[in-house]
């Protein structure tokens, strides 16, 4: 298992590095002048000023030393500071907890929907169920998550006057129901359909086969040998999407004007915020390939043949 961890723990170093890499790049490769776009477009900062911020950011370093420094700086736990010398840990530190609520609370309606209909049309087969499922699925696959969101907005804020249709006023978890139930209604659908696949896939194998030859019950065979060996690829669906419901959530926290990571992030690229563009996606790639690395170290309690792979 030890070896297990370092192995899986290794492969995340070139991941980081070439991941942020292509991040600072692409802020990088945008054009215009930051330092400009600050100052409103003009040119009303004097040449000594531009000149000052520009080497207090490195913007006049090559691409390379720029990318340098701000890996080392990230290295140390310092995600810069934007060019109102606001710093970007602390930009991220005020907007997590928002995303993170709302990531946690879609996640929990994301395995409650697509876990359960996936489980019941994967015991039914025929029918009711296989058809709902279908209809599910490709609903909200099809449908954009901006028009649920509208929708639920017109339909269960403005006639229904059940939920806010915006901002955190509220509170938690009232002003979050509603923006949590349009994301996880997006990703529970593919969800649903793994775990059915899954569970039909197992449900044909050999050694359901012999559990029941062998007399044990149908619950017994379901519970302690099929939907353990199902969970498998669903597990890794789950924690991979947890991550991306993080970094999915920029649309959903605009629609709905939560002011977390999303909010920032698109406030920043608006406004030609560098420094926050970039540490706000190098943070998200990091609680990505974290969220990856738990999902990976849980394979081999789930299935322990995975260590010996």
């Amino acid at each position: 298992m030890l070896r297990y961890t370092i192995t899986r723990v290794l492969y995340m170093i070139p991941t980081v590095v070439g991941s942020t890499f292509l991040i600072y790049l692409l802020v990088f490769l945008v054009p215009g002048d930051p330092v400009l776009a600050l100052a409103g477009g003009n040119k009303r900062l004097s040449p000594a000023s531009i000149a000052a911020i520009r080497k207090q950011y490195n913007l006049d370093d090559p691409f390379f030393v720029q990318y340098g420094k701000y890996l080392d700086h990230v290295l140390h736990g310092n995600f810069g500071y934007d060019f109102n010398d606001n710093s970007v840990t602390a930009l991220i530190k005020t907007a997590f907890p928002y995303t993170l609520a709302l990531a946690l609370s879609a996640f929990a309606l994301k395995i409650v929907i697509g876990v359960l209909l996936g489980v019941w049309t994967g015991l039914r087969r025929d029918g009711v169920p296989e058809k709902f499922n279908l209809f599910f699925t490709v609903f909200f696959l099809a449908v954009p998550s901006f028009l649920v969101a509208y929708f639920s907005q017109y339909l269960i804020g403005i006639k229904g006057h059940l939920l806010p249709i915006a901002g955190v006023q509220a509170g938690y978890p009232t002003a979050f129901v509603m923006p949590a139930l349009v994301l996880a209604l997006e990703t529970a659908a593919p969800l649903a359909r793994l775990t059915r696949t899954s569970l039909v896939d197992v449900l044909k194998a050999d050694y359901i086969t012999t559990a029941r030859a062998k007399g044990a019950s149908p619950g017994r065979v379901i519970w302690l040998h099929a939907l353990r060996n199902a969970f498998l690829p669903v597990v890794t669906y789950l924690g991979l999407s947890l991550a991306s419901l993080l970094g999915g959530s920029v649309l959903i926290e605009s629609i709905f004007n939560l002011p977390g990571l999303g909010g920032t992030l698109a406030t920043a690229i608006s406004q030609q915020q560098g420094p926050v563009v970039v540490g706000v996606s190098v943070f998200l790639l990091l609680f990505y390939l974290v969220t990856a690395l738990v999902v990976d170290l849980l394979y081999p309690i789930i299935d322990p043949r995975v260590r010996h792979v």
